[in-house]
């Protein structure tokens, strides 16, 4: 059954339907500046649905039925071309959790709709292709298993609720959809390089914010998010100053971001440019980006960056690498050595003394309760049975008040040593194709984007233990991004050899 659908549906494509539909469409649309009969025709209902709102629902509706108006456009044109898709959501989630302190829309499900919408563009497009090369990939299929994994939760009969699964299986494999729309957008290598550059863009221009944030202040909005939680302001407010989040949900997440943006320059800042302007840029970014990293008093990041420059060494193991990694060290061993009263600076150091981190401690603590609990259920609790899912969705449950500070207990808890197994393959899976193709391609310049984008990978990786980096906006996007970016990249050599 399923084999003769799939003929048929091939068959209707290779007729052309889609194409002449598209033809006859721009013909009575837009060559005809709707002067035509279904051009008259969408104006009447137009009109109609109009006032049937204004009459029912009053100025709001009016409201409603314009944005749809306006919105139908969009909707076309993410789903026919990819790439505004790709970019427009990427741009978004850099503003989810900013908008978030201004109005109550649900922006995250205007996020989920747009990934969606793109998938089945992107499906629309396969067929219409007959190009399933997406799918043969192993890091393909690493994705594939985690996200089958989620779906057969709903299974799992200590789920606690089928709205708490839906929740929770958004974050964890909803977005992974965008994996595959850009390993479709990323059809030449200056796409890549566009994605990159459009990433450091935007991370510079959220590091300009955290600066705006530190220097002259927040707004009365942030303010009265951050007063309505007091367990959020106690967080946030540290040896008397205010941890700086920019446009992100928390100061870890805007530092994690911070941390693997800047390495990213760093690492690009080594290779051969184009334009003369190119390397000075990168280089003040990074800076930028590590000051501003320095303000979120975040420690985690700060690990990330001394993790980034050993893990550069050992893929990159020059003599020029170590010498550079040599004298960072010694900078770096100063820079914790030495006793400051400085607020930041001290905040900063204290990542180096995990002994003292009482925060830290609690939460080794927490790993060694939780960890007879996990080895017993090996197919875990259900999605959205503990941390902030837990206390909306699983109340009964003792979980619900267990925070689990990493996205790997996270996982073990939900989904069990098994998903565990499969969520770390997964991350194994990145890495090696990163590491494997960077050995092997022989564009430097491909080269240079294979050690930048490995590092960025190791990274996030890392970062998954202390905090839920992968789950983070826009991490997760950009992630996602950079994923696809390792799969296509070798595609571009042309003197590589698998």
């Amino acid at each position: 059954m399923i084999t003769s659908s799939y003929k048929y549906l091939s068959n209707w494509s290779n007729k052309n339907y889609i194409g002449r539909i598209q033809e006859w469409l721009y013909k009575e649309l837009i060559a005809a500046k709707l002067n035509s009969l279904l051009g008259f025709a969408i104006v009447l209902g137009a009109v109609i649905l109009i006032s049937l709102s204004a009459a029912l629902m009053g100025l709001k509706g009016i409201i409603l039925v314009l944005a749809a108006v306006l919105a139908l456009p969009l909707i076309l044109l993410v789903f026919l071309n990819l790439e505004i898709g790709f970019y427009l959501t990427v741009f978004c989630s850099f503003f989810v959790n900013f908008a978030r302190k201004y109005t109550e829309l649900p922006i995250g499900t205007m996020l989920d709709a747009l990934l969606i919408l793109m998938l089945l563009g992107l499906c629309y497009k396969q067929l219409k292709a007959h190009n399933f090369k997406i799918a043969t990939s192993n890091l393909s299929i690493a994705i594939y298993a985690w996200i089958g994994y989620n779906i057969l939760q709903i299974l799992n009969p200590t789920s606690p609720s089928i709205e708490g699964w839906s929740v929770a299986v958004r974050t964890l494999s909803l977005w992974l959809v965008s994996y595959f729309v850009a390993f479709h957008v990323f059809d030449s290598l200056k796409k890549i390089q566009r994605f990159t550059w459009f990433i450091i863009i935007m991370m510079l221009i959220s590091a300009f914010y955290g600066f705006k944030q530190e220097f002259i202040g927040f707004s009365n909005q942030e303010m009265t998010w951050l007063y309505a939680d007091p367990l959020r302001f106690q967080l946030y407010f540290t040896w008397s100053r205010l941890r700086i989040f920019s446009f992100f949900s928390d100061p870890t997440s805007f530092g994690i971001a911070m941390a693997y943006t800047a390495i990213l320059c760093l690492i690009l800042a080594t290779g051969k440019m184009d334009n003369r302007w190119g390397r000075p840029f990168l280089l003040v970014a990074a800076l930028l980006m590590l000051i501003a990293l320095g303000y979120t008093g975040s420690r985690t990041p700060v690990l990330l960056i001394t993790a980034g420059v050993i893990f550069y060494v050992l893929l990159n193991f020059t003599k020029e690498a170590i010498i550079v990694a040599g004298i960072l060290g010694i900078i770096g061993a100063g820079f914790i050595l030495k006793s400051t009263s400085n607020p930041v600076i001290f905040r900063l150091q204290s990542a180096f003394r995990p002994q003292e981190d009482s925060s830290m401690q609690l939460r080794l603590r927490n790993q060694e309760y939780i960890q007879p609990f996990i080895q017993a259920h090996p197919f875990g609790t259900g999605l959205g049975s503990v941390g902030i899912w837990g206390k909306r969705f699983n109340t009964n449950s003792w979980l619900a008040g267990f925070a689990p500070d990493s996205a790997y207990v996270r996982v073990a808890i939900e989904c069990g040593w098994v998903g565990l197994i499969v969520y770390l393959a997964m991350f194994f899976v990145a890495l090696w194709t990163a590491i494997y193709y960077y050995f092997r391609v022989k564009s430097p310049n491909i080269k240079l984007f294979y050690l930048a984008f490995a590092n960025v990978i190791f990274l996030v990786t890392v970062a998954n233990y202390p905090q839920e980096a992968s789950y983070m906006l826009p991490t997760n996007l950009v992630f996602n991004g950079i994923l696809a970016a390792v799969v296509r990249l070798k595609d571009f050599d042309e003197n590589f050899q698998s």
